[in-house]
C-alpha cells in the first residue's frame, strides 16, 4: 500500500462532499417557496467540501511525512534489525534496499539482511497505511455533520467560504514571509559559526579562495577563504558581460515590438522571444561549452592570442545575457505598451520624432517596469550555476580577462555543499556565507530599484 491513499482518499471524500452538498442545495432551492437561496448552490457546495476534504487532506499530508519516522522505528524493532550494522552508509543501504522491495521498487533484495527486513516493511507499511485512513475518514464524517447540519436554505455559505478563501491567500502570503525569514536565519547563524572559526575580515576582503575540506577544521588557514575572486567573478559574468547584452537587446526588441513592429509581426516575435526563458540552463550550458566556447577560443587564437582557454566568462556571460533577454524585454514591452497614448500623441502633436518621444517620453515613463525588468534580470544572472559550471569552469580568478576561466558565488556554494564533508567544517560552512553575502547584495540592488522606480513613479503620475 501506498502512503499516498490517504491523500488520494480525502480528495475524494471532499469532492463527493462538494456533489451532495450541491445537489442538496438545489433541493433547497426547488423547494422553497420563492425558489430563492441565500447563497448559491455552488457555495452551498464549497462549503461542505471544504470541510469534508481540507481537515482531511491536512492530515493525510502531515501523515504521509511522519509515517516514514513511525515505519522505519516498527522495522528497527522487529526481530529481523537484530543484524544490522549500528550506523553509517552500509546500514542505510540495506534498509533502503528492503525498503525498496517491500513497496514494489525492486524485485528482490541482493543481501540477506535486507530480505530479513522485507517483510517487517511490508507489515509496518500496511499498518500505518490503515491507521492513516482511518483517521482520514474519521476527520471527513466530523466534517461531514459539521457542514451538513449548517446547511439550510437561509445559510449565508458564501460569507464563509468567501472567509476561508481569504484565510487560505493570507496564510500562502505568511508562508511566503516566514520562508524568507528563515532562510535568513539560517544563514545568520550558519555565517556566524563560520567566522567564529576564519575571520571576516580575511574572507570579505582576501583575494585567494582555496578552501581545503581535508585540512583541520579545530585551526583552519583563514587565508585560504578569500572571497573577493568569487565576487568578482559574479559580478563580472553576471552584472556586467550578461547584461551588456541582455539591457540593450531586450529593451531594443521591446521598443520595436511596440512602436515599429506590425501586430502580425508582434504576434510570432514575441512568443519566439518568451521561449528563450522557458529552455532549460542545462541546455544553456551544454550549447555555451560545446558551441560558444571553442569559437572564442578559435577566434582569440586567430587573432593572436596564444593563452585562450576553451572555459572563459565571455563564453558564460555571453550565453547567460541571452537566455535572461525575455526578462528584459517582456517587462520593458508591458510597461511601454502601458504608457498612455495621451502622452505620446501629445509629445507628437508638438512636433517631436518617433524617435524622440520614445527616448523622451516612453522610455522615461516606462522606466519603472525597465528597471524592474532589468533586476529581474541581474537577479536571475547572479543565481545562475549551470552555465558557468559548464562554460567558465571552477578557477577562481581575480582578472579583468573575459577570457579566462572564472567562477561565481553559486558554483562555489554547490561545491561546498556537495560530498562527503562535514557541516561543521569551514569548508562547508562557507557556502553559508557566501550565500549571507550574496543575500545581502541581492537586498541593497533591490532597495536601490525600489528607490529609482518610486522616483520615477511620482514624476510620471
Amino acid at each position: 500500500m501506498s502512503s499516498a491513499i490517504p491523500l488520494l482518499l480525502a480528495i475524494g471524500l471532499g469532492l463527493a462532499g462538494w456533489l451532495v452538498a450541491r445537489s442538496r442545495a438545489w433541493k433547497f432551492k426547488r423547494e422553497a417557496a420563492d425558489g430563492r437561496l441565500a447563497s448559491l448552490p455552488n457555495y452551498h457546495a464549497w462549503y461542505a467540501g471544504l470541510w469534508v476534504g481540507l481537515p482531511a487532506f491536512l492530515w493525510g499530508a502531515l501523515w504521509s511525512v511522519i509515517s516514514d519516522n513511525l515505519i522505519l522505528q516498527h522495522v528497527l524493532s522487529s526481530s529481523g534489525a537484530t543484524g544490522l550494522p549500528a550506523f553509517g552508509m552500509r546500514r542505510d543501504a540495506i534498509i533502503n534496499e528492503a525498503r525498496n522491495v517491500a513497496t514494489g521498487a525492486a524485485d528482490r533484495a541482493l543481501s540477506p539482511e535486507a530480505q530479513a527486513l522485507v517483510e517487517p516493511f511490508r507489515e509496518a507499511i500496511t499498518l500505518y497505511t490503515w491507521v492513516g485512513i482511518a483517521i482520514v475518514l474519521i476527520l471527513a464524517v466530523i466534517g461531514a455533520a459539521w457542514a451538513f447540519l449548517r446547511l439550510k436554505p437561509d445559510f449565508g455559505a458564501r460569507t464563509r467560504v468567501e472567509k476561508g478563501v481569504l484565510f487560505v491567500l493570507f496564510v500562502a502570503s505568511l508562508v511566503a514571509i516566514l520562508t524568507t525569514f528563515g532562510i535568513f536565519l539560517t544563514l545568520i547563524f550558519e555565517t556566524y559559526r563560520f567566522f567564529e572559526m576564519v575571520s571576516p575580515i580575511d574572507f570579505l576582503f582576501g583575494t585567494h579562495w582555496a578552501p581545503d575540506p581535508m585540512a583541520n577544521a579545530q585551526n583552519p588557514d583563514g587565508s585560504r577563504y578569500g572571497a573577493i575572486p568569487l565576487f568578482w567573478g559574479t559580478i563580472f559574468i553576471g552584472a556586467i558581460i550578461a547584461m551588456t547584452v541582455a539591457i540593450p537587446v531586450g529593451l531594443m526588441s521591446a521598443i520595436y515590438l511596440t512602436q515599429y513592429a506590425p501586430a502580425k509581426l508582434r504576434s510570432w516575435i514575441k512568443p519566439a522571444l518568451e521561449i528563450l526563458a522557458g529552455v532549460p540552463t542545462v541546455v544553456y550550458g551544454y550549447f555555451a561549452a560545446l558551441t560558444i566556447a571553442p569559437a572564442i577560443r578559435d577566434i582569440a587564437i586567430s587573432v593572436g592570442i596564444a593563452n585562450a582557454s576553451s572555459e572563459s566568462a565571455l563564453a558564460a556571460g555571453l550565453v547567460m545575457g541571452v537566455m535572461i533577454i525575455p526578462f528584459v524585454s517582456s517587462m520593458a514591452d508591458d510597461s511601454i505598451a502601458a504608457v498612455p497614448q495621451a502622452m505620446r500623441d501629445g509629445s507628437l502633436a508638438m512636433g517631436a520624432t518617433t524617435n524622440e518621444t520614445i527616448r523622451r517620453v516612453l522610455v522615461p515613463a516606462a522606466l519603472p517596469g525597465i528597471v524592474a525588468g532589468i533586476m529581474l534580470a541581474v537577479s536571475r544572472a547572479i543565481g545562475e550555476t549551470m552555465i558557468v559550471v559548464m562554460a567558465a569552469g571552477y578557477a577562481a580568478n581575480l582578472s579583468g580577462n573575459p577570457l579566462e576561466a572564472m567562477t561565481t558565488v553559486t558554483v562555489q556554494i554547490v561545491a561546498m555543499l556537495t560530498g562527503e564533508a562535514s557541516l561543521d567544517h569551514p569548508a562547508t560552512l562557507s557556502a553559508f556565507a557566501l550565500g549571507f553575502v550574496l543575500f545581502i547584495i541581492t537586498l541593497i540592488l533591490n532597495v536601490i530599484a525600489l528607490r529609482v522606480v518610486k522616483r520615477f513613479r511620482e514624476a510620471y503620475e
